[in-house]
């Protein structure tokens, strides 16, 4: 079992006192899945390699967990075409209304506004003569999930996938798929910063996380444990996105009577850490999953995705190896964006450039705000042209102009962030980090600390400087009965330190964002075996 405990300590010079065990996880520590001991890679495809010279990544797979989108379909689909037309069954496959009408004229059903579209989320479809929901795109006709004949055929989708040996599915925008069905208009949300018609203008309490959204989880969660039939069998998993409040997010996990999602994306590290982050709201980040996390269940932790700006870019690019020590060595699962394993950053695209829907509908002047396309850049494979990506002519997004220098290749001959994230990887496979205790203490108003221990396997910790000066650490103030020296394991690029030099206990330099994983065991083979 993990216990965890988060200090209140608030300075090096007084000593740290630690709170109450908040988390309980996992009690068998000797029946952990295939996704509870490996990072799940995110590949964006379409940029990660392109395999036939026409611009475009492709994969070619391995283990492989596809991303689903259950929300919506195109408006070019069979199924909405002839839901149009009023064919059986597909009739009541999405969400269709009749207008209101005023002395204005026909107007949509009620207030609701899209995502991308800075505007209704209704449309009218002149053939059928109804307004249809879309959440997203104007192209992107929203699910009615209320139609048990569409829930079937979507578990049928699954069904085919599973058939085929995909090992599980990440869920897009889940706790979009079920809207208020008496149509409610929603409130104002008061957002300064948000236009009129901008989908933040209101607050979306009644077309996200309804009900029976949770009710609709615990069925796909029945459809993909059911292809474990026994022992022997490869579980298969789901993780499903949404960018939610904590208690509803929580509610994806599932209850004591069903079984929910294996988890739903950390995206704490995203949402709430930024530059101005001290070590507080670092702990913070940490205790506000563990603390609210079901009893049973399993975290995780995400620092990048497609739809966010790259970690490297909304931090500093210094601090990332040490933010990929917080992810990867607290309990849980590690999610990596491909590319932040290299301290990949954004990639400025022009608006000449663009591609993305949402930057491209809101216009030039707002572009730089809501496109997605910086974060989608090719991956920096070597310095070649179009950085290894294609030998096409042209790629379909510009590749970062830093690739002769950032790219993976290059990385591997030198200290660099790809190598110190190699070694993270290794050191996850430790009976330390995948079992062992956490404490998270603050050292200082800039600099968190963290350990892992578990019985008489080495114990190891973390400590990370946030700031902007550099620190003296003293581990003797922690809690515990530290040797005088400890042994560096893993060190970030800009640390001045290396793997296997000997550090003072009391006396822990550490650089503006530098950090350090550092281990009680004195012996130079890798600990553990593993």
């Amino acid at each position: 079992m993990i216990r965890i405990f988060f200090s209140l300590g608030l300075a090096i010079t007084h000593n740290v006192v630690y709170s109450e065990n908040i988390y309980k996880a996992y009690n068998n520590t000797n029946g952990l899945d295939w996704w509870q001991t490996g990072i799940i890679y995110q590949v964006y495809v379409r940029s990660f390699k392109d395999t036939n010279s026409d611009g475009i990544g492709d994969l070619n797979g391995i283990k492989v967990l596809l991303d689903f989108v259950p929300n919506h379909s195109s408006h070019l689909h069979e199924w909405f075409l002839k839901s149009v037309k009023k064919i059986p069954p597909f009739t009541d496959y999405y969400v269709w209304e009749d207008p209101v009408y005023t002395k204005e004229g026909k107007q949509p059903p009620n207030n609701w506004l899209a995502v991308f579209n800075s505007g209704s989320a209704w449309e009218w479809n002149e053939e059928r003569q109804q307004y249809y929901l879309h959440q997203f795109l104007v192209e992107q006709p929203d699910f009615n999930y209320r139609s048990p004949m569409l829930v079937e055929e979507m578990k049928n989708v699954l069904r085919f996938w599973l058939d085929r040996g995909v090992d599980g599915f990440r869920f897009d925008a889940v706790n979009f798929i079920f809207e208020r069905a008496d149509l409610v208009n929603e409130p104002e949300s008061g957002d300064p910063e948000s236009e009129p018609n901008d989908y933040y203008s209101l607050n979306h309490i009644y077309t996200l996380d309804q009900p029976e959204t949770y009710e609709m989880v615990h069925q796909w969660r029945e459809v993909i444990d059911s292809y474990k039939k026994s022992e022997n069998d490869t579980s298969r998993m789901f993780m499903v996105e949404c960018y939610s409040p904590v208690d509803k997010i929580m509610q994806y996990y599932g209850n004591d009577t069903a079984l929910g999602a294996h988890f739903p994306f950390n995206f704490f590290f995203i949402e709430h850490f930024n530059r101005q982050s001290d070590a507080k709201q670092m702990r913070d980040v940490i205790a506000s999953w563990l603390a609210n996390i079901p009893e049973g269940r399993w975290p995780n932790w995400v620092l990048g995705n497609h739809d966010k700006n790259r970690v490297a870019s909304r931090l500093d690019s210094m601090l990332i190896d040490g933010i990929q020590m917080a992810q990867m060595l607290l309990p849980g699962t590690t999610v990596t964006y491909n590319g932040d394993e290299l301290g990949m950053e954004d990639t400025y695209i022009r608006w000449d450039e663009a591609v993305d829907p949402w930057g491209l509908n809101v216009g030039i002047r707002r572009y730089e705000k809501f496109t997605r396309d910086p974060q989608r850049s090719p991956f920096l494979w070597d310095n070649s042209l179009n950085a290894g990506f294609s030998d096409g002519p042209k790629p379909w997004l510009p590749v970062n102009p830093k690739f002769w220098r950032d790219n993976m290749q290059q990385q591997t001959k030198y200290k660099s962030h790809l190598r110190t994230y190699k070694q993270l990887v290794s050191l996850t496979k430790s009976p330390t980090i995948l079992y062992g205790d956490l404490n998270v203490f603050i050292l200082s108003k800039w600099v968190l600390g963290f350990s892992r221990s578990y019985l008489d396997h080495p114990t190891y910790f973390v400590v990370i400087n946030l700031g902007s000066e550099t620190e003296r650490v003293n581990l003797l103030n922690a809690r515990y009965t530290l040797p005088h020296i400890l042994k560096v394991k893993v060190s970030s690029v800009n640390s001045g330190l290396v793997t296997g030099n000997l550090v003072r206990t009391e006396n822990i330099i550490l650089r503006p964002k530098a950090a350090l994983v550092m281990t009680t065991s004195r012996t130079n083979e890798d600990d553990d075996n593993f």
